[in-house]
Order: structure tokens, then sequence, then C-alpha cells
């Protein structure tokens, strides 16, 4: 299974590149969450390929881990993150594409992989409410880019 879409950000390349790989940032982000999260390997400050988490939170009553390692760091065209929870892989990767000196299309797909039949059948369940998961990945993609924007506007 698969969800896709892009966003274009009204900032330089360079710069949206730098936000988003900003894993401090980040990690900070998700703990407000409520999610709780641990750097296992590497350094945010000189990202590369083998940077990796542990996060654990809880989804539908129950909780739950998931490892997510950077698997290709591409500067400034791309990054590619693999999450393993429980019996679902998840394939992440994040594209960047200068428009214009100030202007930045995103683009973000990821591939959920099942490897147990309960993942399986979990993917399957998913499947059957696609359009409506579809429609709020994109809503909170689009959200993403335009905080993402409005702060690189603050920052000048």
């Amino acid at each position: 299974m698969e969800f896709s879409t892009k966003e274009d950000i009204e900032a330089p390349l360079d710069r949206v590149f730098a936000e988003v790989t900003d894993f401090e940032h980040l990690e900070r982000q998700v703990m407000r969450r409520g999610i709780d999260v641990r750097r296992v390997s590497g350094d945010p400050a000189t990202p590369s390929e083998g940077l990796s988490w542990s996060a654990g939170f809880r989804f539908r009553g129950k909780g739950r881990k998931a490892e997510i390692a950077l698997s290709e760091y591409d500067a400034p065209n791309t990054i590619c993150y693999h999450t393993v929870s429980g019996g679902i892989e998840a394939m992440t990767r994040i594209d960047f594409v200068a428009l214009s000196r100030a202007r930045t299309r995103v683009g973000m797909r990821i591939e959920l992989l099942p490897k147990t039949l309960s993942a399986r059948l979990a993917v399957q369940s998913m499947k059957l409410a696609k359009g409506n998961m579809e429609k709020r990945f994109r809503v909170k993609m689009a959200e993403y880019a335009k905080d993402l924007e409005d702060r690189l506007k603050r920052e000048g």
C-alpha cells in the first residue's frame, strides 16, 4: 500500500532541506506529540545513512514500538527512512526539487509492506479506507508545508 503527495514551499531548496533535516528539532516536535523517541545511533549534527531512532507510542489503545533508520541521505535532493513497527515495514522517501530560486517542491511517498499475517490484515483494512486515509495524509503534509514555509519566512 502506498501514499504519496507533493507540496510547493515558497523558500529556497537549501533552506527547506536544512529545516527538514534538522533532526534535533524534529525529535522535539515528536516528543511534544506524546511519542517517546530516543536516538539509537548517529550524530544529528552530521546526518548520514545509519542515523536511527527508537520510538514508543500508543495506537488504538495499545503500546507500540517503532525502529526508524535513515537509509538514504543525498543532500539536498533526497532522504529516505526505513521503519519497522510490529509486522509492518514502511519505506518513506522525501524528494526535494528546486522549482525556482525561491520555490521548492517536496514530494513524499510512503510504502507499507506487511510482513506478518496480522500486519496483512491491518494493511488490508487500511486499503478499505484508503480514500479517507490519503485525504488525511495530504492534509497533514499540506499543514506541515505551510508551517515550514511560515517558519522560514519569520527567520528571514
